[in-house]
């Protein structure tokens, strides 16, 4: 966690000082992104809520999704992590939605994807970015730093 407060730190100064807002929905990541966010002084005026929509049940039940939904799309990809972004932006009315999908380890997961997969992608007025990182490495909390870390830099990029 503390490798990712200042990256946070420098992305909530320039939210604060654009008067822009965030949505956070996470997964393999397991809170860090919004926990690293929520760390920094003055958070409130930026950080809108968010999430860790780790299984299905959470999908229904906290996001008030169905497969549906998401029509052929699947967790743990690119397609998904912009589907996402765009709806916890769109549900809490930020300017920003990030969103984090993987499989931290230490083994893959359902669709094939290995250890240190994951997909991260950002949606704002003009903005539709995403991107999959591979770690290579089976270390569950390493990994999680390292999901959390590409998120934040992600959206750093967008924005500075």
């Amino acid at each position: 966690m503390q490798t990712l407060l200042p990256i946070a730190e420098e992305i909530g100064a320039i939210l604060k000082a654009r008067r822009q807002t965030i949505g956070i929905w996470e997964s393999s990541s397991g809170g860090l992104i919004s926990a690293a966010l929520l760390a920094q002084p003055g958070a409130s005026a930026y950080f809108r809520g968010g999430g860790v929509i780790y299984a299905p049940a959470a999908f229904r039940g906290l996001m008030g999704l169905s497969k549906a939904d998401l029509g052929d799309m699947r967790s743990s990809s690119e397609p998904y992590a912009r589907f996402a972004a765009a709806t916890i932006r769109e549900r809490l009315k930020a300017d920003w939605g990030l969103c984090e999908t993987g499989a931290a380890g230490p083994g893959g997961n359902s669709y094939g994807d290995a250890a240190g997969h994951t997909c991260v992608a950002l949606d704002g007025d003009d903005v539709k970015l995403s991107r999959t990182l591979e770690t290579g490495l089976d270390d569950r909390g390493q990994n999680m730093r390292l999901f959390a870390a590409e998120a934040l830099h992600l959206l750093r990029e967008a924005i500075s």
